[in-house]
């Protein structure tokens, strides 16, 4: 409890804004699939017992906060940018719109936005910009959960798919497993093409099969 009132922190410095909304993101890093950006705002002075930045909690406790934040929230929002948009825009930029998506989807409309370490373009509500925010503010915190799991769920859907890949179990991300996949197989539909140029460029080098969509 006295991790969580330390969470607040930020929330009571903007106590003067009716609506508080923390926004975070999943998915910046990963080989394969979308981006999601989640946004919350929480009743102040609520603190939802267990809630931390999502890549401290195990997938059990995350699946286990994500309905008691929607229950709880304010207003929640979520907003998903698809590979191909990723490749056409970049990853930062794609992080942005699913932000942006995010926010426009609440039901209230905020007057703080407390971002994890970013400031989002073209939106003109006060921003704080909070380095490691989703460890610092309940609010981020809520967010990251929300963009966590949707991915996470997503990916487990895209698995089933595309099984030959291991989606369920990396979510997309670089691990070796699936570099070997990659490098078996090629890319599939929501491989991000910008992201693997360099591995097939490598395995075109070594004589490999590559892909046929490079």
């Amino acid at each position: 409890m006295e991790r969580l009132d330390g969470m607040l922190a930020y929330e009571r410095q903007y106590g003067w804004a009716s609506f508080i909304c923390g926004v975070d993101e999943a998915g910046r890093g990963p080989l394969a699939g979308p981006v999601v950006a989640g946004a919350v705002i929480l009743p102040k002075e609520l603190k939802i017992l267990y809630l931390n930045d999502s890549k401290k909690l195990s997938e059990k406790r995350r699946e286990e906060l994500f309905p008691e934040i929607c229950e709880k929230a304010l207003s929640y929002g979520v907003g998903i940018v698809s590979p191909e948009r990723i490749d056409e825009i970049n990853i930062l930029q794609a992080t942005y719109e699913a932000m942006r998506q995010a926010v426009k989807a609440l039901k209230e409309e905020p007057q703080v936005l407390l971002n994890d370490a970013v400031e989002i373009p073209g939106i003109s509500v006060n921003q704080v910009k909070i380095i490691h925010g989703d460890a610092k503010s309940l609010s981020i915190a809520a967010a990251s959960v929300i963009a966590k799991v949707t991915r996470d769920r997503m990916m487990a859907e895209y698995d089933k798919l595309y099984p030959e890949y291991g989606f369920g179990k990396h979510k997309g991300y670089g691990t070796k497993a699936h570099i070997q996949a990659l490098k078996e197989h090629g890319p599939c539909p929501i491989h991000r093409k910008t992201f693997i140029r360099g591995i097939l460029r490598d395995e075109e080098d070594k004589g490999g099969t590559g892909s046929q969509d490079e």
